[in-house]
């Protein structure tokens, strides 16, 4: 017997499992990669080696926080359509919005894609990732309290915060000269505001001068957000992670969910009369179905859609536009000169300020909220997108950073210019129906009107009480990482009040 036989004779039978074993998953891995690479469906679409082997590559950069930005680079180099995963691609072209989001020909829809709406599977549903019929029904229901009749209704109460907002900031000023961290004032005021709108009461952010507990754990799951998402496509692993999860973080999500039922339960009790966002559900929920879980998911998801992203928007523009000090200045004309007096500002009366609202379509242009791609899955029998046949079970996106920072679409993309939405000659070019922070089709974002709502009488107020400069220190703020939500850092401004007598 030769010896390389008697040496593989001699080999152990658990090593040789072993071996057998390793060779088979380095075989799966090449195969998978042979095919991925030359044989998968979507194999002529352009993009990096690497993000066509694997996901790993767009999950490296979407936990890392550079998604956005790596989005751009990768578009300017690929084109309109880039595979940025084995099965998905990213769109950047205007026309992309309807075709993905629009109602398709064939009647279907391109479906939320559950592994990034739905990461951890079981939490209750919410009319973000509800399937088709029960969104509507869940829609049906909310639309009334964020219709412009719905906002007017509201007015009293955004108002009272706004007012609250104003005279926190008149008592900074008055007790020190210190500036102020803008960007969570903006905070205090939009959750507060929502808080009410949802569950019937603040969550005393503006007078407390700081985050409830609440709030604090939404700024939190940024990042985890992102890891459960990269986790969904591992649903082994997942399990295993989340398994292990230390008894801190457990007693943490018992205590938000027991003050999140309380504060609904209390929401209950004022009954269906009060005109707020919850007040549609309320009045169905049981002909939907909508059990106490169900209730406090929708309520959740309104407070984090209508509070952080608006908030992000403000401290973005304020960024803006202390950094262009010629568009502070038109800004400020238009809103002094628009009013008599203060208790001039209302809703309807700053939906008149055109200036102001190319100010806040630049800001939402240049700093998107929501920055990256939400994607969506291609039904079955496939989809034209930007005229070109997409195979069914693709997830596809828009990512809103990179579509709105190309040239192609934006003469001086890079640059912060609200003219190029008052029909500036310059930007006769400029593609503004790319702009869609709010999305199109029968999902489109129900919050679009009180987002608007808030955003413009936020600022206005703050415009016609103050002049604000810019600290030192927040010279580079919009420097910023992307974890699903922008990691913001304190945006710091100087106040000076102008209304002297305002007592």
């Amino acid at each position: 017997m030769s010896p390389t036989v008697e040496l593989v004779l001699g080999i152990g039978t658990l090593p040789r499992i072993l071996l057998f074993v390793s060779s088979l998953a380095i075989l799966k891995v090449i195969v998978k990669v042979i095919y991925n690479v030359f044989l998968h469906p979507l194999r002529e679409f352009p993009g990096p080696l690497s993000h066509k082997i694997s996901r790993l590559p767009y999950f490296y950069k979407h936990i890392n926080g550079t998604l956005p930005f790596d989005m751009l680079d990768l578009h300017e180099k690929y084109g309109d359509i880039v595979r940025v995963a084995p099965d998905e691609l990213a769109f950047s072209h205007p026309n992309a919005w309807t075709d993905i989001m629009g109602h398709q020909k064939s009647g279907k829809e391109c479906s939320k894609a559950e592994w990034f709406y739905q990461p951890v599977e079981s939490l209750p549903r919410h009319i973000v990732n509800e399937p088709r019929e029960e969104h509507r029904r869940l829609r049906r229901q909310l639309a009334h309290g964020f219709s412009e009749k719905g906002m007017r209704e509201q007015e009293p109460i955004i108002k009272r915060y706004v007012d609250l907002l104003v005279c926190k900031l008149y008592e900074h000023c008055q007790s020190n000269t210190d500036p102020i961290i803008l960007s969570d004032w903006y905070n205090y005021c939009t959750f507060d505001i929502i808080g009410d709108l949802a569950f019937g009461e603040s969550f005393g952010c503006l007078e407390g001068s700081n985050y409830h507990a609440w709030i604090a754990s939404i700024f939190q799951s940024g990042r985890l957000g992102t890891l459960l998402q990269a986790l969904s496509f591992v649903p082994r692993l997942k399990t295993v992670l989340m398994s292990l999860a230390p008894k801190s973080t457990r007693d943490a999500q018992q205590r938000h969910k027991e003050l999140t039922t309380a504060k609904m339960l209390k929401r209950i009790e004022m009954g269906n009369e009060r005109h707020d966002l919850i007040q549609g559900l309320l009045e169905k929920k049981d002909e939907l179905h909508l059990e106490m879980d169900k209730l406090i998911a929708n309520a959740e998801i309104l407070i984090i859609g209508g509070s952080e992203t608006t908030a992000t928007l403000l401290s973005g523009v304020t960024y803006y536009i202390l950094r262009n000090p010629h568009v502070f200045r038109k800004l400020a004309e238009e809103v002094r000169t628009s009013f008599d007096s203060e208790d001039a500002i209302n809703l309807v009366s700053v939906g008149k300020l055109t200036y102001m609202l190319a100010v806040l379509n630049e800001g939402l242009r240049m700093y998107p909220p929501i920055a990256n791609g939400l994607p969506r899955q291609i039904p079955q029998g496939g989809a034209q997108v930007l005229e070109r046949a997409i195979p069914a079970n693709t997830y596809v996106a828009i990512h809103q950073w990179a579509l709105y920072r190309r040239e192609s679409y934006f003469h001086k993309a890079n640059e912060f210019h609200p003219e190029r939405f008052l029909h500036d000659p310059e930007f006769a070019k400029d593609r503004d129906d790319a702009l869609q922070p709010f999305h199109v089709g029968p999902r489109n974002c129900l919050g679009r009107n009180l987002a608007y709502s808030e955003m413009r009488l936020i600022l206005t107020r703050v415009i016609y009480n103050f002049d604000m400069r810019l600290d030192e220190s927040s010279m580079d703020w919009v420097k910023q990482r992307n974890y699903l939500m922008w990691r913001k850092g304190p945006l710091k401004v100087h106040l000076t009040p102008i209304h002297v007598d305002r007592d």
